[in-house]
């Protein structure tokens, strides 16, 4: 009894409770896995911003300062300079330029039309859908995790409970045994009987503890809370209306539009039918202007070119880009593409059939959960009557000792097999709210 006494011991005042809808919420915020979504997500919101960024004037400016060390010489004929010079007079190098010269301007570029450009930033708004979706997708994806864990525990911990229990009727027992033994009623076989029955309670006892902490591991790293962060669930599994959640899972209708996953897949569509516009826009023509503004001068010493006057300088441009023969490569890009969106489709034909397989499944597993459970609640009560009945008739002396522990390790087992039949159904409930699209929604 101290064993267990000390392995159930924990100090709970430096616990926090948690709901499962606390430690969902919980989770939300701070699993890892959902951060790294929302990062996506905001990474998403930089991209679209870069799209339109494009669209915008730009202007760049620049500052050039040269040494021509050598100043670069051209060659003319001797007669440019001298009239009177023969024809086969070799050619004159003058030099061409001046030892400094300066320049400083500011260029603005805009982009006027560009069919791509317009495509993209339609696609802006359909990538920022499709980076909040996948984040949705993460946060079902933890919440299921969490869940599942959270009931884990739960079971973990009612075992451990129905093992103290045991304990304590097992010792209880052998205490009122060796008593019988003392006064001869009994043999020495009986009391040994009992004590390898405590051990080996004990010591699945101990298992149990193991299989507790796992499940608080695990409980923990799906929520995104540290490892040695103390925590205690508030639910009770045994307050678990099992009629209400017959009634909940009666309506086996499928919603494709719930699943987040189909959603993904329709968005991805859109994504799709946007690139393969995108590529269509490569055959219209593309109009662009750009305005430059600047100063220069030219000097033979280098402290000259802040003391003399610079000239200044603007240029204006509009540039029209038509394209007209590209050896067909958007031809086979837009082949591509559309191959893309059937593939697309049939994604989407598929996970409609995965989704009606899921929820078959999972239908079915809720059903056998319900029969299991009710079967293994009369075992419960039926072992608990046995071991009633068989303590009586030992005492009464018209029972065996072994009638009684084989009648105590039925109800254990009942009693195990009862909250695993629970726990089958908790899961078989996740997974088929799941299946409907409905185990999370923001």
């Amino acid at each position: 009894m101290l064993l267990a006494a000390l392995i159930t011991f924990v100090p709970l005042h430096a616990q926090t409770g948690y709901s499962l809808k606390e430690a969902v919420d919980y989770a939300i915020k701070h699993n890892l896995n959902v951060k790294n979504a929302q990062l996506d997500a905001v990474s998403a919101e930089a991209r679209i911003g870069e799209i339109r960024a494009t669209g915008l004037p730009q202007v760049t400016g620049a500052v050039s300062l040269t040494n021509n060390i050598i100043i670069p010489r051209f060659f003319l004929p001797a007669s440019t300079f001298d009239p009177t010079a023969p024809a086969d007079a070799p050619p004159t190098a003058v030099e061409f330029g001046i030892p400094w010269q300066g320049s400083a301007s500011a260029t603005l570029n805009q982009l006027i039309f560009n069919g791509s450009y317009f495509i993209g930033l339609k696609a802006a708004a359909t990538y920022r859908e499709l980076a909040q979706k996948t984040t949705t997708s993460s946060k079902v994806s933890v919440a299921e995790a969490v869940t599942k864990a959270y009931y884990s525990a739960q079971v973990a911990e009612e075992r451990a409970k129905l093992l103290d229990l045991n304990i304590a009727r097992v010792d209880s027992s052998m205490r009122e045994t060796k008593a019988m033994n003392a006064s001869g009623f009994v043999e020495l076989l009986d009391v040994n009987r009992l004590e390898v029955q405590i051990n080996n309670l004990q010591t699945e006892r101990q298992k149990v503890q193991n299989l507790i902490e796992l499940s608080y591991a695990l409980l923990r790293f799906q929520m995104g809370m540290p490892a040695n962060e103390p925590v205690k669930l508030t639910d009770d599994i045994n307050a678990v209306n099992v009629e209400e959640l017959r009634s909940e899972s009666g309506n086996l209708d499928v919603s494709y539009e719930k699943r987040i996953e189909y959603s993904l897949l329709n968005t991805q569509e859109k994504l799709a039918f946007l690139d393969l516009r995108n590529v269509r826009a490569g055959y219209l023509p593309s109009v662009s202007a750009s305005l430059g503004y600047g100063y220069n001068a030219g000097m033979d010493k280098f402290s000259q070119l802040f003391t003399q006057q610079w000239f200044n300088n603007m240029v204006l441009s509009v540039n029209l880009n038509i394209p007209i023969f590209d050896g067909f490569q958007k031809k086979y890009q837009i082949n591509q593409k559309k191959i893309a969106i059937d593939k697309v489709k049939n994604n989407q034909n598929l996970l409609k059939q995965s989704i009606d397989l899921e929820n078959n499944q999972a239908a079915i597993n809720i059903k056998n959960a319900f029969a299991t459970l009710e079967t293994q609640k009369r075992n419960l009560t039926l072992a608990e009557e046995i071991v009633r009945v068989s303590k009586i008739k030992y005492k009464e002396g018209v029972g065996s000792n072994i009638e009684v522990i084989n009648a105590e390790s039925s109800l254990k087992e009942a009693q195990t097999n009862y909250f695993t039949a629970l726990y089958d159904l908790m899961i078989a409930k996740v997974d088929l709210s799941k299946a409907k699209g409905e185990l999370y929604s923001e």
